[in-house]
């Protein structure tokens, strides 16, 4: 079913009556990224995904997000939709959205799945290097930045594995409307610092990282993962950055234990 909840483009698959689970797609992607997830888990579970303002289908206006914003549209949906206690599950900029969503009202979630994130917030260099995409996009156009930003968050053999997923979102990335991709620069440029916060996360939480992801390594993963009590990491074999994408099989396994064992 799709919505539009708080000028947001919202999709549901499953039974309503199920157990919920919302999906937060990465940058500068859209909700298709979950697919292969929810036709998974649509039997038994209550799957939700959704646009980022900005991207996909979602309203555009201004390009002035900031992440609060971004906390405060997820919050929107949950309440639209009575989702009780959903699980949170993000990737990259949908985690530091999930991250910062959970500290501020954990009591609203029932688990968290982070994929590939960081708490971090941006240093002097990734501040620089957000502001230099920004201007990349003025001067030289949005596909130019996609062709620069998006083969970095795929396994290096990508091309060989699936070329045809990776061609498809490539092109998808490139219709992105400018204002919106620039927005979420921004809006992760605003974000916290929720590091000092992990600690006091009592939600079960599953960790899945790419083997190969560069831009958030598995080392770094490892240590998120070891700041959040009883949290279980997981390297995802043949990966880059977009785990979901590149082996949704395995991540649909992980992600399908760790919930049935929270039914337990």
């Amino acid at each position: 079913m799709k919505l539009i909840i708080n000028s947001l483009k919202v999709f549901t698959k499953g039974n309503k009556n199920n157990k919920p689970i919302i999906f937060v797609h990465g940058f500068p992607y859209n909700h298709t990224m979950w697919d292969k997830q929810i036709e998974a888990l649509k039997d038994k579970y209550y799957c939700v995904s959704y646009d980022i303002r900005g991207l996909g289908e979602s309203y555009i206006g201004d390009g002035q997000y900031t992440m609060e914003a971004f906390v405060w549209d997820l919050y929107s949906i949950i309440d639209e939709l009575k989702l009780d206690k959903p699980a949170l599950c993000g990737l990259s900029m949908g985690g530091y959205i999930a991250l910062r969503a959970v500290t501020k009202e954990e009591k609203r979630f029932g688990s968290l799945i982070l994929c590939d994130t960081r708490s971090e917030a941006d240093n002097n260099e990734g501040k620089l290097k957000r502001s230099n995409a920004i201007n990349k996009i003025n001067v030289e156009g949005i596909e130019a930045f996609v062709d620069e930003f998006v083969p970095g968050c795929f396994h290096p053999k990508i091309k060989e594995r699936n070329n045809e997923m990776y061609q498809r979102i490539l092109n998808e990335c490139k219709t992105q409307n400018p204002i919106g991709v620039k927005g979420a620069l921004i809006a992760m440029l605003s974000r916290l610092d929720t590091t000092e916060s992990l600690e006091n996360i009592s939600l079960p939480t599953l960790v899945l990282v790419g083997k190969k992801d560069a831009l958030t390594p598995p080392k770094l993963m490892k240590e998120l993962a070891h700041k959040i009590p009883g949290a279980k990491l997981v390297v995802v074999p043949k990966s880059g950055h977009m785990t979901p994408l590149e082996n949704p099989n395995f991540v649909n396994s992980k992600i399908l234990t760790f919930l049935k064992n929270l039914d337990k």
